[in-house]
């Protein structure tokens, strides 16, 4: 076993792989840029070296100067984790030139299965069926647009290099086909640095199984059975669990095989994923996708029903051991659950969020685990992936991992950034998921019954009580009566005391503020003869998973601002980002819709369009500018107010 490893990420899973070091005794070193210099993976390491500024191409995605870190720290390993330079084969092979071992596979195989073209046909000539498609690499715009004309819409556009549904983009019309083609492309550079694609099928309602390897480098593969990972977003995973519900025995005997295959047709060694495509009416009928390899985000569940740890046995790989079990060894017991918390507002259609970790609760023990890279005062900005943690249930059977689950999620807080876990604990609770009737569109056909409308009245009672505590008097000695913020009046007749408020994206609404139950990180109020209690931390509440900000509104200032663009439209930043494109100038008539600016932030892209035709009158922003949420962009002057 190594002595030291370098850890080459950051966040929930550089804390991950620390935790195994750790327990086997392995000293473990952390890198960081300037954005995590406080990180709790940082404080978590052995040591820590700082490898450059925030971007992520001068610090995590620079093999220079990891491998310096390396190299100054005396580590003989390198754990990539997943995500930044986990997949890339250049880094792989530069680690072996440096005298280092990549805990994964090996540089050719990263490069075979990274490329999904060829490994496609890899695949395929060793009798693992593939989904139909296009073939060669380095299409031009012209040539996918033809492929998938011949195919027939719907089809899925795919970055060959790249993985986790980055720059995917399914296209129902053809006279899309342009602009989706363009936008994979730009995905797919800013995401992977290389903008190749391919196309193909898409399988209506499909279920999205994928199968754990672990192979040595002596030639023993085995799989370790399936995980369910049909429920998505953005063709992003969110929740995954194993084993999957629909296979029996057999298909999941034949499935592990063609997945032990696969990984065979390229000379696999370490942890990887295997993924399938499989239609929902037909589970004997699965077709492969890719080959994910890398320790993969969901690997917790497979590690609660199999009782191994996928980290250890990585590095006992790239140690040089044999694996220490046949497939005939390998059994899965019970069943484990995992969602995906993501600094993402449901409430703004699931854009990217961003703040400081206020209040934090993560729940532990139990049948419940917590993979986190939060702590109390982490800032999540836009640089890097939204995930921020993941929570893990096991239970003895699948209705038990739910709702343990269900409850985890109502425990966790998050307080000073919006993120998805209400979203996820209403999802858990959804009679198709429930039922385990599933498919990779279910998500998004049921998302609007699942993000509330509004704001509950009792948040606004709690904002208010808190406030009126805040105001009243402290200190035993004596209180000035006109200083007790009890509505007394000279009349005689009390007012009651309110206070304006708002929820960003909602109307303001004005609040009677009632006595309630007030600590400092607690509030407590009673409506309707119901109690309800929520986390408290500045000008956040939490219950449940969920959390509102509940601003003090002053109607003064807002009416000043929207007099300051009068007659106009102001467009803002639908979420902290970098502008990449910018279709306009000042000037420039636009119609309704149409497309002016793209904002990219933690790996998506969101287009600002026309609300309406006019004219540009404003435009405050270039490529490359960065900016906050609700930040003016542009200024659009309605046709009928220039006319």
């Amino acid at each position: 076993m190594f002595d030291t490893v370098l850890v080459a990420n950051r966040g929930e899973i550089a804390v991950r792989v620390i935790r195994t070091l750790r327990a086997l005794g392995v000293r473990s070193v952390a890198v960081f840029s300037d954005a995590d210099a406080g990180a709790r993976h940082v404080r978590e390491a052995d040591t820590a070296v700082r490898i450059g500024p925030a971007p992520a191409g001068e610090s995590y995605l620079s093999v220079e100067r990891l491998l310096d870190a390396a190299a100054r720290t005396g580590a003989q390993a390198v754990h990539p984790g997943y995500g930044f330079l986990a997949e890339n084969a250049g880094f792989a092979r530069a680690c072996e030139e440096a005298g280092l071992v990549f805990i994964g596979p090996s540089a050719d195989a990263i490069a075979l299965m990274g490329d999904k073209i060829r490994a496609k046909e890899t695949v395929a000539a060793a009798g693992v069926p593939v989904v139909p498609g296009s073939s060669g690499s380095g299409l031009t715009d012209a040539e996918l647009a033809d492929a998938a004309r011949e195919i027939g819409t719907p089809v899925l556009l795919k970055p060959s290099a790249g993985g986790g549904g980055k720059g995917m983009r399914l296209v129902r019309d053809v006279s899309a086909l342009e602009e989706e083609i363009a936008a994979a492309r730009r995905e797919a550079r800013a995401s992977f640095g290389d903008d190749t694609l391919l196309v193909e099928r898409w399988i209506d309602r499909p279920r999205h199984i994928e199968i754990q390897v672990l192979a040595d480098g002596h030639g023993n593969v085995v799989h370790l059975g399936e995980r369910e990972c049909s429920l998505q977003r953005r063709h992003q995973k969110v929740i995954e669990e194993a084993p999957s519900v629909l296979l029996d025995e057999a298909t999941r005997a034949a499935m592990g095989e063609a997945a032990v295959q696969a990984a065979r047709s390229c000379g696999y060694r370490g942890a990887g994923t295997v993924e399938f495509i499989v239609p929902g009416s037909d589970p004997s009928s699965y077709y492969f996708m890719e080959m994910n390899t890398r320790l993969q985000v969901e690997h917790p569940v497979t590690e609660l029903v199999t009782g191994l740890d996928l980290v250890e046995w990585q590095l006992r790989v790239a140690a040089g051991e044999r694996l220490g079990f046949a497939q005939e060894d390998v059994t899965l017991t019970g069943h484990a659950v995992e969602a995906r918390i993501c600094a993402e507002d449901p409430a703004r259609g699931f854009l990217p969020s961003g703040g400081t970790v206020l209040l934090l609760a993560e729940p532990q023990g139990d049948g419940v685990r917590t993979d986190s890279g939060l702590s109390e005062g982490t800032e999540v900005g836009s640089l890097y992936d939204p995930m921020l943690s993941k929570v893990i249930a096991y239970g003895p059977d699948r209705a038990t991992a739910l709702r343990k689950l269900r409850g985890a999620l109502a425990e966790t807080v998050t307080l000073g950034v919006p993120t998805n876990a209400g979203f996820l604990r209403r999802l858990l609770a959804h009679p198709a998921v429930v039922a385990g009737e599933l498919d990779t569109g279910l998500v998004e056909r049921v998302v609007d019954e699942l993000v509330p409308d509004g704001v509950p009245e009792e948040v606004y009672e709690a904002a208010a009580a808190i406030r009126l505590e805040e105001l009243r008097p402290k200190g035993d000695g004596w209180t000035d009566p006109f200083s007790v913020p009890d509505g007394w009046r000279l009349s005689g007749t009390p007012k009651p005391v309110s206070f304006p408020l708002r929820v960003a994206g909602l109307e303001p609404v004005t609040q009677v503020a009632r006595a309630a139950e007030v600590t400092d990180d607690r509030v407590t109020v009673t409506l309707d003869g119901v109690r309800h209690t929520f986390h408290r931390a500045a000008d956040w509440l939490g219950r449940d998973g969920d959390a509102w900000q509940v601003r003090d509104h002053d109607p003064v200032a807002a009416s000043l601002t929207r007099s300051a663009h009068a007659g106009a439209d102001s467009l803002t930043a639908p979420m902290p980002g970098t502008v990449t494109v910018v279709k306009v100038a000042v000037g420039d008539e636009v119609e309704a819709g149409q497309s002016l600016l793209v904002v990219e932030a933690m790996k998506m892209e969101h287009v600002v369009s026309a609300p309406h035709a006019g004219t540009v009158a404003e435009l405050d922003v270039t490529p490359g500018s960065t900016v906050a949420m609700d930040q003016v962009l542009a200024v659009i002057e309605p046709k009928e107010a220039a006319e």
